[in-house]
């Protein structure tokens, strides 16, 4: 056994329980394309600019209620109860749910704000061509 096998095997060991009990797995998960995440941050801003959007889980649910919103955009980090809750109402009025891929601070920066988003609702596409 060389030394730099030995060396190898060690790190191996020393490793292997913190990825068995820390939740980290050898493989990463698969990505999106890093163009279909840019592509819906520029739409996004387009929508901020030129659109009418709500902000946030109270008055995305309004506008849910209401029958006014078109897409309904879900930060990756938003609990699971809210986020079914959300999917719940979106399939009521039949409009249709993407879930963001990242967090709701990526979200809130995202729509140009410095605050953290966990939900928009786009009310009025303006002049963007959202897919509704």
């Amino acid at each position: 056994l060389s030394r730099t096998e030995d060396t190898k095997r060690r790190a191996r060991h020393r490793i292997g329980p913190l990825y068995r009990w820390s939740g980290f797995s050898a493989m990463a998960p698969p990505k999106k394309s890093k163009k279909s995440v840019e592509n819906l941050n520029s739409r996004l801003q387009l929508v901020m600019k030129s659109g009418k959007v709500a902000l946030g889980y109270k008055t995305s649910l309004k506008t849910l209620r209401s029958n006014k919103s078109k897409l309904v955009l879900i930060a990756n980090n938003t609990p699971p109860l809210r986020k079914s809750e959300v999917e719940y109402y979106a399939m009521l009025s039949k409009c249709q749910v993407i879930h963001y891929n990242g967090s709701n601070v990526d979200l809130g920066t995202a729509c140009g704000k410095y605050f953290r988003v966990s939900m928009l609702t786009v009310v009025d596409p303006g002049d963007s061509f959202c897919s509704a």
